[in-house]
């Protein structure tokens, strides 16, 4: 049932979630991406691969940016966040880079899991919420994902930091399909169902 007091809920929610995007908007600039972009193109110049993991929600969010970043000219892999630690480490090979998503920085689970990816030799482009966490430190780039209040009733739920922790992750996407020049007809060719996978009249030149 919708009370006032849902009322307001939903309205302190709807204005902490504008407010956050708005503080986004002006932070995501090519300096903000200049360490991280470097750091996978010259993964992939060396044949290095990305990939991208988190524990809890931001392995939803993992999930959909390896999808993201593969459709966009960035081949990208999910790493589960906690199987990495049980032999899903296989699937990384020296050079790669490993996206790790942690809100708090400091989870014991996302902790393993990074300082087993570094003892397989891969580079970590760490996004969180605290620029002085745990994992901003261990690190080799750090993309702050930070937001103030979540906008849920207990403000505990993650909520805003996912949204800005995909608004990070899709910039990220923008800048190294803008790298990749990657052309109409090939984005097709990675997606050729639905109304994304037909080429627009003026793409087929």
């Amino acid at each position: 049932m919708i009370n006032e007091q849902s009322k307001e809920l939903l309205n302190s929610f709807a204005r902490i979630v504008r407010e956050n995007v708005s503080d986004y908007s002006e932070v995501l600039t090519s300096e903000f991406y200049k360490d991280a972009v470097a750091l996978v193109l010259e993964a992939q110049s060396k044949g290095g691969r990305v990939h991208v993991t988190g524990i809890g929600k931001p392995a939803h969010v993992a999930n959909y940016a390896a999808s993201l970043l593969s459709s966009t000219g960035t081949p990208a892999y999910f790493l589960h966040g906690t199987e990495a630690v049980h032999g899903s480490c296989g699937q990384l090979v020296e050079g790669d880079v490993v996206i790790c998503i942690s809100n708090s920085g400091e989870t014991s689970e996302m902790k393993s899991t990074v300082l087993a990816i570094k003892n397989n030799g891969c580079h970590i482009i760490g996004i969180s919420g605290n620029p002085d966490s745990w994992l901003a430190k261990h690190a080799d780039v750090h993309l702050l994902a930070h937001v103030s209040r979540e906008g849920g009733p207990m403000n505990r739920a993650p909520i805003s930091s996912v949204i800005v922790e995909c608004m990070v992750l899709q910039g990220l996407g923008v800048v190294l399909q803008s790298n990749r020049k990657l052309t109409a007809q090939e984005y097709v060719k990675r997606h050729p169902g639905g109304a994304l996978g037909r080429l627009r009249e003026n793409e087929t030149k």
